[in-house]
């Protein structure tokens, strides 16, 4: 049964329609994932959804007695509010009145006024039957772990999420609207999230770039591309494949009509003896042809993203021993020790608050460790991505965040005009003269990374990347720094894009432990169950307080490196390529071999024999070394 419906719905506040006469159902108990390009209106469909905006044409059907409730994708923080009003005020009606009688009932010295007033509520709320929610607003408080008298003020980012989903929920709705909910979050935070979603009774339609939770969670995909939703049945993995194989069939329709609509416009033009003989229904399907060719919409253009890596630094990057940081009241980091080599790529995994930016901010020198050492490597040269954005000015444009006035910059060693520079990170030349403070989350870290990746680095420092991304950028910083080939140190929440990035994580375990392990988060997901696994069995046989486990959770993880080691992401697509590359070296070689034996071959000119033979040997050299390749990747692989 459909809760709510968009029926041919058209929305537009510019040239080419947000949406343009598309539909999208929602039935009960569904789990739909809305994705698509950053701009291309997925806040906008979950606010028409809501009733918050209304299309221009089209209808939106709920039905009777459904109720609808959203998260918001930026919860308020810092507010001068107990929770248990924060979380009251998501009730229609009598919201108000319990916030207020929760902060009355909870004041000191209450004088008559207050008195009287609490009767006032009191009868209100009574008249309006409101009385249940409050036994419910402590049921979610305590499903989420927080006490009703918790400020808001003191919040992290994953509680202010975890309260602004009670207030969602406190009024038991039908349809449950999150707009990017894993933002920000840790990963603990997600996984509690997703086990939450999956006891929802009602239907959840979610707004999310993290392509694990989409996986883990979503029943079907709605894909907004280019005005329309299109639905697609499965996860994120299997959406992936059915989008790849439409828009397959999309460029072979187009590439069709391309080539009638040539001949028609040919048979335009070709003058007196055409007019002649025309027929007029083939002139007006000509018109009809031109005008649905002016009004196709392209897909938008894919960041152009590179790195100048070509400055080598020192054989060791850096090297920990026994780090340790203390902020006063605990150790943060507690006797750390650690060597990075260059080409290493590090994932920096744990909760908010247990200290990854703080080791970020040691390695940078804008810290200085309680006590233990940490040594640099020579020749470095840093680039750090700061999740918090503090490099941007936000008074200045797009521009002059880059070039500071100048209309040139250098990207790996060649000069470019600074508006074709940014067109690269999809930023066109209106946008490009828009000061910071009015671009978006994504932008702001689209413009973060252009700056970046300006400066020559090896060693590159990035916390949180991956934040506000849609996920075609993600999919192209995932394959540029699997390319890279100085070292890496990534901070991120992000589970999908740690597997296909890192070589190593460091696990901060909130005790001010940092555990080493290879792989990335799947791998360390396996190893820390094994670890609590044993610890466990050592406990049930009365032999173990877990010093084994202790002691190989500290051991660096360069030593299990030696014997194992997992294909890299650009590793990954190498070996993928690999079969079709050696056919079409092979192939060639044979084509030249028939050259050769050919009987035109002696007639041939020298500088054509020159050329030809050339190419057989340097052909012949990369056959070789393509074999050899193979094995080698085939064996990592299956290793």
């Amino acid at each position: 049964m459909s809760l709510v419906t968009l029926d041919n719905i058209y929305l537009s506040y510019s040239d080419a329609p947000l949406f343009d006469h598309t539909s999208l159902s929602i039935e009960e108990h569904d789990r739909i994932a809305i994705v698509g390009r950053n701009g291309a209106g997925k806040s906008t469909l979950l606010k028409i959804i809501e009733g918050g905006i209304m299309p221009d044409e089209g209808r939106r059907i709920v039905q009777q007695g459904v109720r609808i409730a959203r998260l918001e994708q930026d919860p308020p923080a810092h507010l001068d509010l107990p929770v248990y009003c924060f979380v009251a005020q998501g009730i229609p009606e009598v919201g108000a009145l319990l916030s207020e009688y929760y902060l009355l009932i909870g004041r000191e010295g209450k004088s008559p006024a207050d008195e009287a007033r609490m009767m006032e509520i009191t009868v209100a709320i009574e008249h309006e039957g409101g009385w249940h929610y409050e036994a419910e607003i402590y049921r979610l408080l305590n499903l989420i772990g927080l006490q009703p008298d918790s400020q808001m003020a003191d919040l992290s980012g994953g509680w202010l999420r975890k309260v602004a989903l009670a207030r969602a929920l406190v009024s038991q709705p039908d349809v449950l609207l999150l707009d990017e909910p894993t933002n920000h979050i840790d990963i603990n935070s997600i996984i509690w999230l997703q086990e939450f979603i999956a006891g929802f009774r009602g239907a959840v339609v979610f707004i999310s770039h993290d392509r694990s939770f989409i996986n883990d969670v979503a029943r079907r995909i709605a894909d907004v591309d280019r005005g329309v939703i299109s639905v697609f049945d499965g996860n994120y993995d299997a959406y992936v494949a059915a989008k790849q194989e439409a828009l397959r069939l999309e460029e072979i329709a187009n590439a069709d009509f391309d080539r009638r609509l040539s001949i028609e416009e040919a048979w335009i033009r070709k003058g007196i003896k055409a007019r002649l003989t025309r027929s007029d229904s083939r002139v007006r399907r000509l018109k009809e042809m031109r005008r649905e060719h002016r009004e196709r919409r392209s897909r938008m253009g894919s960041v152009n993203m590179r790195i100048d890596d070509k400055e080598l630094s020192g054989k060791i990057v850096l090297e920990a021993e026994n780090l340790t940081f203390n902020n006063g009241e605990k150790d943060i980091i507690k006797d750390f020790s650690t060597i990075v080599l260059r080409g290493d790529k590090i994932g920096v995994i744990g909760a908010n608050g247990v200290g990854k930016t703080t080791l970020i901010k040691i390695i940078l020198g804008q810290l200085q460790p309680t006590s233990g050492t940490l040594k640099l490597g020579s020749n470095l040269n840093i680039a750090y991505f700061d999740q918090y954005r503090e490099q941007l000015d936000p008074e200045k444009t797009v521009m002059d965040n880059l070039a500071h006035g100048k209309t040139e910059v250098e990207v790996a060693g060649r000069k470019q005009h600074i508006l074709g520079y940014l067109q690269d990170f999809l930023f066109s030349p209106q946008r490009s003269r828009t000061p910071v403070k009015a671009l978006s989350g994504g932008e702001k870290n689209r413009l973060l990374l252009a700056r970046i990746f300006l400066r020559p680095c090896n060693i590159l420092i990035l916390d949180e990347p991956t934040n506000d991304l849609d996920i075609d950028t993600l999919d192209l910083l995932e394959e540029l720094l699997g390319n890279y080939q100085a070292t890496l140190i990534v901070v991120s929440h992000d589970r999908y894009f740690i597997d296909n990035v890192v070589t190593d994580t460091w696990y901060f375990d909130g005790s001010g432990r940092v555990i080493e392990n290879v792989g990335g988060y799947t791998d360390l997901k396996e190893f820390l169950a094994k670890t609590e696994q044993a610890k466990t069995e050592n406990t049930s046989k009365g032999s173990g307080d877990g010093s084994s486990e202790k002691t190989r959770a500290s051991q660096p993880a360069r030593r299990e490196r030696e014997r194992k080691r997992r294909l890299s992401f650009k590793e990954t697509r190498e070996l993928e390529s690999m079969p079709e590359e050696i056919e079409k070296t092979d192939a060639r070689i044979q084509e030249i071999e028939s050259i050769f034996a050919g009987s035109g071959y002696g007639s041939e000119s020298e500088e054509f024999k020159k050329n030809i033979q050339l190419e057989y040997n340097t052909l012949t050299e990369k056959l070789e070394w393509l074999y050899q390749r193979w094995e080698e990747l085939e064996a990592i692989a299956n290793a």
